[in-house]
């Protein structure tokens, strides 16, 4: 069977968590058999990774085209994958018009109105509540959710979230987090020990504003309280795009420290001693955060940073809205050799019991399976995802015709 994948972006794996997941995909359907098209409208980075290399074919694709009409046409791809809502709403009616038995398939990679809900209320220094949760974008994302035989969704807490708050119903979604290969205990024993890892660490794309937020609360209200305590100590930032606004914290003589790229995340990590990310608000799962769990670098951040990795009994283990919380946990993982190892081998345990790549391999490829034997029946019973593909509802659909048109004309 073949595949289309309709990118956001290109994947870059090197540069965030989104292209490392995007890759995971890939890498499922791949060793599936099946024949992976990866198509996007967006043009190439430096970072982008070489898909030709993977056997898998490329197409550039424009928006607001019929072109995409004789390409879709002429692949008759058997599933359809959208990177993210907006992939979605750009082709999900073209998809649907040219290849009605494809099966749609929608990534979320994180619930975004509950990202932006979150950045609204962070905004308007107020508590998040349902109202910030009500925003435009959770409405046409959910939306887009209903428009597909089935969404992937990054986080227990979100799926969570889209049953109980949403009332989407659950035979529409299917819980995958990060797919992470154990970890042999030979090389946990190889990795750095405590004496021998030094300084904090964070890492993240620049172009995420949580990931750039971050780091401004840390430079603003964190890092000098913990320099007081910890002078020896540096807080290195690593992140792929960095801009004039990253640089305006670089003070070397305080131990803040810009570092940019990493061309190898494994590598920084394991050289460090705590990761520190004080995410303000976000969603999904951090990738950054399983980088450190991997290397044996136990992290520090707030409940919005542990959404989804921990279970609910460890969430507030280490894990803080309150700046002087945050500096108190950071100074006693950087300097109790006892609570650091405590914390590695949780990283480790929960990797292994949450996150299992073969477990959660199995379970998609049985709701691949069961969605591409019951296809009719799965669509009839989503009538709301009906009503949202009704012509007379599809605003994405007529405005994208409207501008080909004016294009046409131009």
């Amino acid at each position: 069977m073949k595949v289309l994948i309709i990118g956001f972006v290109w994947p870059e794996p090197k540069s965030s968590a989104a292209g490392s997941r995007m890759m995971q995909l890939i890498q499922f359907f791949l060793a599936e058999n099946y024949t992976v098209t990866f198509a996007t409208s967006t043009s190439k980075t430096e970072n982008a990774i070489n898909l030709k290399s993977l056997g898998i074919q490329e197409h550039t694709i424009e928006l607001n085209s019929s072109t995409f009409d004789d390409f879709i046409s002429q692949l008759q791809p058997g599933i359809v994958l959208f990177d993210r809502f907006l992939t979605e709403e750009q082709f999900g009616w073209r998809v649907a018009q040219q290849c009605p038995k494809a099966i749609r398939i929608l990534d979320t990679e994180d619930v975004h109105g509950l990202r932006k809900g979150r950045e609204l209320a962070l905004k308007d220094n107020t508590p998040f509540n349902v109202e910030y949760l009500h925003n435009d974008t959770s409405k046409r994302e959910i939306a887009s959710i209903y428009r597909c035989d089935v969404s992937l969704i990054i986080s227990e807490a979100e799926k969570e979230l889209l049953t109980q708050e949403f009332g989407v119903p659950t035979e529409l979604l299917h819980y995958i987090p990060f797919l992470i290969e154990p970890i042999a205990e030979e090389s946990k024993r190889k990795l750095p020990a405590f004496e021998d890892r030094n300084h904090f660490i964070t890492i993240g794309n620049f172009l995420h504003p949580p990931n750039l937020d971050s780091v401004k609360f840390l430079y603003q209200s964190i890092w000098s309280k913990i320099r007081t305590k910890l002078p020896k100590a540096e807080m290195h930032i690593y992140g792929a795009y960095q801009n004039n606004k990253v640089q305006q914290f670089k003070t070397n003589d305080k131990g803040f420290v810009i570092k940019g790229f990493a061309e190898d995340v494994n590598d920084v990590m394991q050289q460090a001693k705590v990761c520190l990310s004080p995410l303000r608000f976000g969603a999904g799962l951090k990738g950054k955060f399983f980088d450190a769990m991997r290397n044996g670098t136990p992290f520090v951040t707030t409940s919005i940073g542990a959404e989804g990795i921990l279970e609910s009994s460890y969430m507030n283990t280490l894990n803080s809205e309150d700046v002087d919380a945050i500096v108190e946990y950071a100074i006693r993982m950087y300097s109790d050799k006892a609570i650091w190892q405590e914390q590695q081998n949780l990283g480790f345990n929960v990797l292994k019991k949450r996150f299992d790549k073969q477990y959660h391999i199995e379970t998609f490829k049985k709701k691949l399976q069961y969605v591409i034997e019951h296809l009719k029946e799965c669509r009839q019973n989503n009538f709301t995802g009906q009503i949202l593909m009704h012509h007379t509802l599809q605003s994405t659909k007529y405005m994208s015709k409207w501008i080909e048109e004016k294009n046409k004309k131009d």
